[in-house]
Parts: C-alpha cells; sequence; structure tokens
C-alpha cells in the first residue's frame, strides 16, 4: 500500500462532509445568496434573468434562469468545483465574481441540493448536481451527472434555448424544515421572502437595471424595479463636487450626495427613498464594483456613526473589481474597507457631507438666507447654559407675542403655563424614539384637516396685521415661519385669499 508521507510532507484532504458543513456556516442571507447567484448571470452576459419561488412544503424550489453565455460540460464541471478559481488571478474588468466560491458557498447555505443545467451555443445541455447528504455518505466529492434527456422540467427548458444557465436549489433546509405542503402560514412566509429578495436586488443591481438596453430581473414573472438611492431626479437633492482618488495607479471615483429633508417629498417617494432598512441605516458611503453595488451605506469604520440628523448624507465610491484584496472585499461582497493611505481622504469626504446633511436636517429642508433673527421664525429657541441643552418657547413669536400683549390679568397665568411646558418637555422621550425610530416621527400638522392648518396661519395672520405689519410682508413672513414653510401651497393659497380682501 502506497505511503502518504513522501519527502517531508503528508497529503491531508479535507473530509467532504465537514468542509460542506463548513462551507454552509458563511453567513449569507437569502437575497445575498440570490444576489451572488445573478452576479454569474451578470457576468455571463445575460439579458433577462428569472426567479422563480416555487412551494411545495419541504419540497419547496427556488430557480434562477437566465439566457447568457452558458457554460460547455467541462466548463460546468469546472464551476461547480469549490475553489474553481484563484482570487490571485487577473480577471476580465467585467467579471462580478472573484474567490470562485459564489455559487457553491451561496447555494450551499441555502440548499442542500444544488443542481445547475447550462447551455452554451454549439453545445448540448449538461447538467450536475451536488447532493451534500450523498457527498456526506459516500465521503468524497462525488458530483452527480444528469442525462439532460431524463431531466424534469425545469431544465428542459435549455433544449429550446440557444444559450444560458439553469440554478435550482432543493431541500431548501433554511427556509422550509419540517414545512406542510398545506401550511397555509408556512406557505405565507416562504412568499414573504420575495420582498425581501426583490428589495436587495433592486438595490444592488440598480445600475444594470437602469442601463441603456438594460438587463431584466423577474421574479415569480413580475419585473423588478431599480432603486435609486440617490434621488437623481429631485429638484432639492444636492449633488457635491466629484473628486478622483488614486491608488497603485489607477483612479478611483467619489460622489457625494445630499438628499431632500422629508418635506420636500411624498409620503411614498420618502418611503422608497429609505431603501430596505429604512433611512438610518442606508446613510454613508456606497461602494460599487464593476457597477454592482457592494455597501449600500456604511461609515466604513472611520469612526462616524448612524445618526437621525445625518441621515441624508450618501456618497458613491466607484473601485474596480482589481482593488479587491485592497479593499478587503468579502467572499460575501458585502464588506469593504479603504485602503489605509486613503482613510484620511475618505473621512474629509465624509465630515464635508455629513456637515452639509445636517444642515439641511436641522433647517428642516428650507432654502433660507438666515441674516438675522426676523428671516426666520421658529415656535422653539435653543439654548445652552452651562454646557447643558434646554428649550424655551419663542416669546417674539407672532401668536405669543399677541397672546402675551392681550393677555391682560390673564399675563401671569399664560407665562406660568410657558414656563410648564418648557421645563417638562420630555427630552429624553423624544430622544428615545427619534434614536429607535427615526422615520416614524410625525410631521407637523401631518395627517390633519387642512382646516386645522389654515385657522392656526390665520391667527398668526391677524396677529402680524395688528402690529403693523403689511399684507405683503406678513405673507413673506408665514412662508419663512415653521411648520408653514412646509406646506408653500397652503401659504400661497392662504396668501391670495388675503389679499383678494
Amino acid at each position: 500500500m502506497a505511503s502518504n508521507i513522501s519527502e517531508g510532507f503528508e497529503v491531508v484532504n479535507p473530509d467532504p462532509g465537514a468542509l460542506i458543513e463548513s462551507l454552509r456556516s458563511f453567513g449569507y442571507s437569502l437575497e445575498a445568496s440570490i444576489a451572488d447567484i445573478v452576479d454569474n448571470s451578470v457576468t455571463a452576459g445575460a439579458c433577462n434573468i428569472h426567479i422563480q419561488f416555487s412551494w411545495s412544503g419541504e419540497q419547496s424550489t427556488i430557480a434562477i434562469m437566465d439566457d447568457g453565455c452558458g457554460m460547455t460540460e467541462d466548463e460546468l464541471v469546472n464551476a461547480m468545483r469549490p475553489g474553481s478559481r484563484s482570487p490571485l488571478e487577473e480577471r476580465d474588468p467585467g467579471d462580478l465574481g472573484r474567490f470562485g466560491l459564489g455559487l457553491k458557498t451561496a447555494s450551499f447555505s441555502q440548499c442542500r441540493k444544488l443542481s445547475v443545467g447550462s447551455k452554451a451555443a454549439g453545445h448540448e445541455p449538461a447538467i450536475r448536481i451536488w447532493d451534500l447528504d450523498y457527498v456526506n455518505q459516500c465521503r468524497e466529492w462525488r458530483l452527480r451527472k444528469v442525462d439532460p434527456r431524463d431531466s424534469d422540467s425545469t431544465f428542459s427548458a435549455l433544449k429550446t434555448r440557444k444559450s444560458g444557465t439553469i440554478v435550482l436549489w432543493e431541500w431548501i433546509d433554511r427556509l422550509v424544515r419540517g414545512a406542510e405542503k398545506d401550511d397555509s402560514r408556512r406557505e405565507e412566509l416562504f412568499y414573504e421572502h420575495i420582498d425581501t429578495v426583490k428589495s436587495h436586488l433592486g438595490m444592488v443591481f440598480h445600475r444594470f437595471l437602469e442601463s441603456p438596453n438594460s438587463l431584466k430581473i423577474f421574479i415569480n414573472n413580475r419585473p423588478l424595479p431599480p432603486w435609486d438611492p440617490f434621488i437623481r431626479n429631485h429638484p432639492t437633492t444636492q449633488l457635491l463636487p466629484e473628486e478622483p482618488l488614486y491608488h497603485s495607479g489607477q483612479k478611483i471615483t467619489v460622489r457625494p450626495f445630499v438628499l431632500p429633508y422629508r418635506s420636500k417629498l411624498s409620503d411614498r417617494a420618502y418611503e422608497v427613498a429609505g431603501g430596505p432598512g429604512g433611512w438610518n441605516v442606508r446613510q454613508g458611503f456606497y461602494i460599487y464594483r464593476n457597477n454592482r453595488l457592494i455597501v449600500a451605506g456604511d461609515w466604513l469604520g472611520l469612526g462616524f456613526r448612524k445618526e437621525a440628523h445625518t441621515k441624508l448624507a450618501r456618497i458613491i465610491v466607484d473601485i474596480p473589481n482589481s482593488m479587491d484584496e485592497d479593499w478587503k472585499i468579502d467572499v460575501r461582497k458585502s464588506v469593504a474597507r479603504p485602503p489605509a493611505h486613503l482613510r484620511d481622504d475618505f473621512k474629509r469626504i465624509a465630515r464635508l457631507t455629513i456637515e452639509r446633511a445636517t444642515a439641511v436636517y436641522r433647517h428642516r429642508g428650507k432654502v433660507v438666507e438666515r441674516q438675522t433673527a426676523e428671516d426666520f421664525v421658529f415656535p422653539w429657541n435653543a439654548n445652552v447654559r452651562d454646557g447643558t441643552y434646554f428649550y424655551t418657547v419663542n416669546r417674539s413669536h407672532p401668536l405669543v407675542a399677541a397672546a402675551l400683549e392681550n393677555s391682560g390679568d390673564n399675563r401671569k397665568n399664560i407665562e406660568a403655563i410657558l414656563r410648564l411646558i418648557e421645563e417638562t418637555v420630555p427630552i429624553p422621550t423624544i430622544i428615545v424614539n427619534n434614536t429607535e425610530n427615526p422615520d416614524k416621527l410625525r410631521r407637523p400638522f401631518e395627517g390633519c384637516p387642512s382646516e386645522e392648518l389654515r385657522a392656526v396661519m390665520n391667527e398668526i395672520w391677524l396677529s402680524m396685521r395688528h402690529s403693523g405689519v403689511s399684507t405683503a410682508e406678513a405673507g413673506k413672513r408665514l412662508a419663512r415661519m415653521e411648520p408653514f414653510c412646509d406646506y408653500p401651497e397652503y401659504v400661497s393659497a392662504f396668501f391670495e385669499l388675503m389679499e383678494e380682501k
């Protein structure tokens, strides 16, 4: 019997079953796993990708089908090999892969049976299967070969296509273990995953979906819309100057955006613009590698925190796939960190963008030249004393000033009420609510009948007119006053009505 000890070393092959189970634990989510498969379809030049969720209890399946260039039988066998390509190899500039593991690790993380059928132009279809239970049983890397003529309807579609690839996940134990076919609750949960996958893919591949002659992705036959993280077409979106940075002679493009404040967007537009996870989660840098989104909102370990007042800051970073190692791109393509010598540049750009975003947030999205205190009127004043913050009612606000002036014998009572309100503002509760649910705080007069807004506006208008302010000036002041600046259409209509009188 030949010895496995030779010339000072031993050949120690890993146990196939143990290694495969380890490969299942890379931390992929369902949506990240499917995105990894879609990467291969995009690299293969696919124009149409169909993702099909099919419920059948524990026999449920997920299939990803494309019309890309496909693979010959030899190419398919190599693609099914764990570590099919060294990450050190130079890649085609448009290649979205890196480690030669994506197809396998992404699939193994979700299913125990991976079947791939593929057809290259001018070649017959080929099918190969990884059955993890079989590999565990035989303790060898046995890749099953299937005759396409004996395949089920899932792979029969290849016969009529010029080229393409179909990836089929069966025994998707992470999703449907123990589920009965007639379990309506489990079926509902299974299909709920479609919304998560839809949001993730629309975000990750939005550039491909937006481009001319664009890629089309369908989930259960419904087309997938792209998600634009930067609301480019909105008139109040701020595009800050583009800045090129260089690493090893190669260009990195950085483009900061400051998004519109809540009051500038409709309820639906605001909800959509928040993206998967919401506004707070999606602030920060967006790292694109060959137009594929790798990181969707992160401060990259640069020392900045995700705060409510910085959530309007989003920054594009475009890198080539030749920088994967320098940016520490991981197997799941979900983590990136800038090279050490660029960290100061990224900090500077982040700080500038955050300052702009914070200014918009604190001014509630208003575009106002604040030269004097009279230019813009808030009902509240923010104050600092001995290093602590506190808030007081603005006594010079027209409505407050009029109430105090006309209070007569009740002035002391009104002053006492104001002081009581000032001293009992529930600041800790506001901070907690804003931190935990930053997108769920109600705007002033949000959801209230328009008559209530007009009634308050009318009282302030009368206060200003009684104090000698002209009609035109009163209209201008209303437009610069919180919260009416968030409702310019009501101010305009109200002003026109007052002019007619």
